[in-house]
């Protein structure tokens, strides 16, 4: 497996984990009758993390940011 040329960034990070927690909060209202219903409906606390957590790295890139140019 080759790395990537540069790392991710703590504000890129923090939209991905925005992002898949949407997808396994809202997945089940579009999943409605299959058997991917169950497995994701049983995730919502893996998705409500995903969302905090993605705030949490957003607000901690955009306060380094602004310390940055001050």
């Amino acid at each position: 497996m080759t790395r990537p040329s540069r790392p991710l960034r703590t504000l890129e990070r923090g939209i991905l984990c925005l992002v898949i927690g949407a997808a396994v909060l809202l997945g089940p209202r579009f999943l409605q009758g299959t058997r991917w219903f169950e497995m994701v409906a049983g995730a919502y606390l893996v998705g409500w993390f995903a969302l905090v957590l993605g705030v949490a790295l957003i607000v901690v890139e955009l306060v380094k940011r602004g310390k940055m140019r001050q």
